[in-house]
């Protein structure tokens, strides 16, 4: 072989090998953005979250106690339908 065709051959891997190790690392610049920007989403949904059950337990808290949201576990259908029928009397 011709001493051409092997600085042909070996400068074409030795270029693959460094786009190879170029292109690895702007993928895992982009992977772990966007792995930061999911675990900053996911905060702030835990966050609402517990704001909303700070909310509920406050509204709860207040006046007799009765829940009035169905999706609550501690909902009390009898309780509920006993104080519509104080407020109507």
């Amino acid at each position: 072989m011709s001493a051409t065709l092997n600085v042909t051959r070996y400068t074409a891997l030795l270029s693959g090998v460094f786009y190879g190790i170029y292109h690895r690392r702007s993928l895992q610049k982009t992977h772990d953005l966007d792995k930061e920007h999911h675990a900053i989403h996911q905060r702030e949904q835990l966050i609402a979250q517990a704001k909303d059950a700070w909310r509920q337990k406050q509204e709860s808290a207040k006046g007799d106690g009765v829940i009035t949201n169905p999706e609550d576990p501690r909902f009390d259908l009898e309780k509920l339908v006993a104080k519509w029928e104080k407020e109507t009397q």
